[in-house]
């Protein structure tokens, strides 16, 4: 409520610079030493490629038996890419793997608030720095100020750690075709639901500027706003982000207490949803959404072994990277977009006129653009070939911009079967039909720790995709663009 009261009594200043300086102040992170101290020093990625599922599962046992972290499992292409900053265990040496080093330089100051001048896309810096939570927030809040009649502020609801979760629509109005107002199709975009995928944020916050640049700036998505409502979540795990920022630079999981005697913290977020009879539409939204989710499991820690024949029934280690909570939708914050979208689209229903017609999940890193299903290989969506046809055709719009190669399929078949993602909840209960995960840069050079400089060039191609997404749904529905 503070940071909307803040919104509306900005908009009511005559001098919009003054107002944009106002809000960048009042969410600027103040320079005190130890605000930014996020591991400095770095470590070195090792990709396994045992060959074998068996030797893949070997491997990551041994990984989990030494807490290791493992950034990355692919099952098109057996591997697992482990990141260690010191030795790594000797039960491990004798596998074959390649490696690079990580390196995690010291994290840029906050901007002042004189250089943002977000009122160009092509000439901002601002995307060409990492950003803290605070100063996400704050971007947010300025568009809303340079551009009131196109922005709202979105209020989403707290998370573990008591965070507003902010999000923004960006909207024009009605769509027209022949002078006749048409339903809005609406596109929800999302940022990483893992806290140390920071360039999924730095994308979406790039994505909703592009949305918003004049028509004749190159890069400019103004146009898009001609059929759609865009629906941005940049950071749905915020106290994770910023646990990134301060402590540990490479945390998975969001910052909720959790397990016997609370003494783990963390639930993976993209583990979360349970498949279940659906509920009543009398019954309490929240309450609908906190017992209905898709295919959700309490055990087995690794998504690997949970693929195997030898599945693990024991409860998963609260204290793991991959522990999905005791229930589905403990995580506040997968329940506050859960219920956005169901205030939407409802549940079940589909999205109808004017409701939701595409989600994309923004992740890294793999370059790889999925589709469910995630929890299993030998059930394939209804309609199909539509939802693959966009997504082969989105690949090579990425690919267009910058020459990188985008890799297309089912996110099982890419990665590995587990249950309890996010778009095969989003796919099956919120019925939205072109659901994807869009993995951005890069393929394992940098991993989670990519260059500043990239930023910019990962919104332009990444840009590209969802644009092309937008396009191909909106020709289905029979919406001229």
């Amino acid at each position: 409520m503070v940071r909307r009261a803040l919104v509306v009594a900005l908009l009511s200043i005559p001098c919009l610079a003054a107002a944009q300086q106002q809000v960048l102040d009042a969410f600027s992170v103040p320079n005190s030493g130890d605000e930014h101290t996020a591991a400095k020093s770095g470590g070195t990625l090792r990709r396994f490629i045992p060959g074998t599922l068996e030797g893949l599962e070997e491997v990551l046992g041994i990984a989990e038996r030494h807490d290791l972290d493992v950034w990355q499992i692919r099952a098109d292409r057996p591997s697992v890419d482990i990141y260690t900053p010191d030795e790594l265990p000797d039960a491990l040496k004798g596998f074959p793997h390649s490696l690079s080093s990580v390196s995690v330089p010291s994290l840029p100051s906050p901007l002042s608030a004189g250089n943002w001048d977000l009122s160009s896309l092509a000439n901002t810096t601002f995307h060409d720095e990492w950003h803290p939570q605070d100063e996400v927030d704050a971007f947010i809040l300025n568009l809303a100020v340079l551009h009131p009649e196109r922005v709202a502020v979105l209020e989403l609801g707290h998370t573990a750690e008591g965070r507003e979760m902010l999000g923004l629509k960006v909207s024009s109005g009605a769509a027209a075709k022949k002078g006749v107002a048409k339903p809005k199709l609406g596109f929800v975009l999302m940022g990483p639901q893992h806290a140390r995928e920071w360039v999924a944020t730095s994308t979406a916050l790039y994505f909703a500027h592009a949305l918003l640049a004049d028509a004749s700036e190159p890069g400019s998505l103004a146009g898009l706003l001609d059929t759609y409502d865009f629906h941005i979540i940049p950071s749905p795990n915020p106290d994770g982000y910023v646990y990134t920022w301060e402590t540990d630079r490479f945390w998975y999981k969001n910052r909720q207490i959790v397990g016997p005697g609370a003494q783990c913290i963390g639930i993976d977020m993209n583990r979360y949803v349970e498949l279940g009879t659906r509920p009543s539409l009398l019954k309490p939204m929240a309450l609908i959404i906190q017992v209905q989710g898709y295919k959700w499991k309490a055990h087995s820690d690794s998504p690997l072994l949970q693929s195997s024949k030898k599945k693990d029934k024991e409860p998963a280690d609260p204290c793991s990277h991959w522990y999905p909570g005791h229930r589905a939708f403990e995580a506040a914050e997968v329940t506050n977009v859960a219920n956005y979208i169901t205030k939407i689209n409802g549940v079940g229903k589909g999205a109808g006129k004017g409701g939701i017609v595409a989600f994309v999940d923004l992740r890294s890193y793999g370059q790889m653009l999925a589709a469910p299903y995630s929890y299993k290989c030998d059930k394939l969506p209804k309609d199909g070939e539509d939802q693959m046809e966009a997504l082969h055709g989105a690949a090579q719009a990425g690919r267009s911009v910058h020459g990188m190669g985008f890799t297309a399929g089912r996110l099982c078949e890419l990665l590995y079967t587990a249950p309890g993602n996010m778009i095969d909840y989003i796919y099956n209960t919120a019925s939205i039909k072109y659901t994807y995960a869009a993995f951005l840069r890069d393929t394992g050079t940098y991993g989670f720790a990519l260059p500043a400089s990239w930023i910019r060039p990962v919104g332009e191609e990444t840009s590209e995709i969802v644009s092309y997404i937008a396009r191909f749904v909106a020709k289905q529905r029979g919406y001229e663009m």
